[in-house]
């Protein structure tokens, strides 16, 4: 063994979760070595290119909360980054729209025109949608204000701090519609953005909503040069402060002995040995697979193995020779009845051949126009995205899609092929005639998902149901030496959601609030020690494992 396969913390997995608490121990003088099964970096933040003329971004279609006081500034912030990274505003008055038969509903950046907006949209139902957003501002403001606090609530006193979320945060979104009086149209322009966190009415709880709610209505922008500027600029920190991305090493085992973690071995039969191990691995595959049922709780076993996953999207690419000329998110359903359309969904009900129930449309070369990645000038970049029905049944393949086999299943084809077609003519239902000028399309489904991410059920939100309503578990866990980051846990998914959750887990093995602390304007990194970035800067290059580094020379400005 040498000296290079003992580190003071592992990280298995390089999603956003686990690449800020990598970030956050590299800087705090831990030797930190990220393990990532796939050839580049950034989880769901990653990218890919196509044609030599369009990069499609995975998984960030927007960001929330990312102003003055934003959080997912204060975590990069607090790294040094600060101004490696610019966030583009969306259209304030509007950066979704939300369209049901009948109703069209631009979601502002501002609680009180929000407010407005509904009770116009739906004028007899507008003493319940007022009562339903009080709770909703006040159960986001709560947890929010939870997540900067110096210290933790004392349990006494959580009544009189957080008297909202003690009411809502373990109580579903239906309950609160109900409690409030919600009818079914009002409901569907209410939780049209659900799929966010992949969740009907009745799984997801309030206080769930309330925080993807609150987050966007902060302010919508977009990260000037795509998804994997973020990873690339978490990686800079890392690399400039002793640590290692080691890409293409899958762990298939996190060792514990006597109740404590040892390290990890690796596909190739590599150990590496480390008081502390991070996964920012799927939740189940760390559980059950990694870390084995042998060394947990039954009870904690029990419940991973029995839980219900978020539902899965599946997602088409497309570019077209002409600038589309659209800008909002758009979440077009074809019923009012969100409930109905959930439910047809668990119930693995098909909608016409040629046709789905839902599409979400998201126009990255509208919000970045400056990255020429993105498209070729006059060109559109967007993606279609529908729900899918939970299970891989569907599809002709078996119940484990990580090894790829099913690619060259007929079966499969086929149903790739069928709902690439239904979700390109609902699109055009939605937003005109465009099929005459693709340039390029292509599809990804769950099960792509699953292969490149490792995900179960082939979903980017983790778990629906982990126990009790509301449960998730938190950065800690049974064994010592052993943390959570990512999607699955309390912190929520998406890109800020997964980040709180890595400096969270960072700030837990370190025993410090650090959330707390960079969002009052601690920089615990050292921007001068950060790489210069050339003329051709590269950050799909960064992230990979031999990513270009040069240390500056003096200065931090990027």
């Amino acid at each position: 063994m040498t000296a290079r396969e003992r580190w003071d913390a592992v990280v298995v997995g390089s999603g956003i979760g686990g690449l800020v608490c990598a970030a956050y121990l590299a800087v705090t003088g831990r030797r930190v070595l990220v393990a990532e099964q796939g050839g580049v970096a950034g989880g769901n933040s990653h990218v890919f290119r196509r044609r030599r003329a369009y990069e499609f971004d995975v998984g960030v279609h927007y960001l929330g909360d990312c102003g003055p006081g934003g959080l997912l500034p204060a975590i990069l912030d607090g790294l040094g980054l600060r101004g490696r990274l610019t966030y583009r505003p969306l259209n304030p008055d509007g950066f979704d729209r939300i369209v049901i038969p009948g109703a069209r509903l631009d979601v502002p950046a501002d609680w009180a025109a929000y407010r407005e907006r509904l009770g116009r949209a739906c004028p007899e139902d507008a003493p319940g949608i007022g009562a339903f957003l009080d709770t909703v501002a006040g159960v986001a403001r709560e947890r929010r204000d939870a997540v900067l606090a110096a210290e933790e609530t004392r349990p006494g006193e959580t009544a009189s701090r957080a008297p909202y979320s003690v009411a809502w945060s373990r109580r579903t979104l239906a309950e609160l519609f109900d409690h409030c009086g919600v009818p079914a149209r009002a409901r569907t322009l209410l939780a049209a953005q659900s799929p966010n966190y992949g969740m009907a009415p009745d799984e997801a709880t309030a206080a769930l909503h309330a925080t993807v709610i609150d987050h966007y209505i902060r302010g919508a922008y977009y990260p000037e040069g795509g998804g994997q500027m973020i990873a690339a600029g978490l990686l800079e920190v890392i690399r400039a402060h002793g640590g290692v991305l080691r890409t293409r090493s899958r762990v298939t085992r996190i060792v514990v002995d006597g109740g404590r973690v040892r390290g990890v071995e690796t596909a190739d039969g590599g150990r590496i040995h480390a008081p502390v191990v991070v996964s920012n691995a799927d939740y189940r595959r760390t559980v059950l697979d990694l870390v084995g049922e042998e060394n947990v709780p039954r009870r904690l076993a029990n419940r991973t193995r029995e839980a219900r996953m978020a539902l899965p999207w599946a997602a088409v690419y497309v570019a077209l020779d002409k600038d589309i000329e659209q800008d909002a998110n758009l979440w077009w359903y074809r019923g009012d009845d969100i409930e109905s359309f959930y439910a047809g969904l668990r119930e693995g009900r098909a909608a016409d051949e040629d046709r789905v129930d839902f599409v979400f449309a998201s126009f990255a070369s509208a919000k970045d126009p400056a990255t020429r990645r993105i498209c070729p000038p006059g060109h559109s970049n967007f993606q279609l995205m529908t729900l899918c029905p939970p299970g891989f049944e569907r599809w002709g393949a078996g119940t484990d899609p990580a090894d790829g086999a099913y690619r060259r299943d007929p079966g499969y084809r086929r149903w790739k092929a069928g709902l690439t077609e239904a979700v390109l003519n609902t699109a055009e239902e939605a937003l005109g005639p465009f099929r005459g000028h693709i340039t390029h399309v292509e599809a990804a489904t769950p099960l792509t998902h699953e292969r490149y991410m490792l995900s179960t059920g082939g979903t980017p939100f983790g778990m629906a149901r982990w126990g009790a309503a509301g449960a998730r578990p938190g950065t800690a866990t049974p064994v010592e030496g052993l943390h959570i980051a990512g999607s699955a846990t309390r912190y929520g998914n998406g890109i800020t959601g997964s980040a709180v959750s890595g400096i969270a887990c960072a700030g837990e093995i370190l025993g410090r609030r650090l959330m707390h602390d960079v969002h009052a304007g601690a920089v615990l990194g050292d921007p001068s020690a950060l790489p210069i970035r050339p003329d051709g800067w590269d950050p799909l290059a960064v992230c990979r494992e031999r990513g270009s580094y040069r240390r500056r020379s003096g200065g931090s400005a990027p």
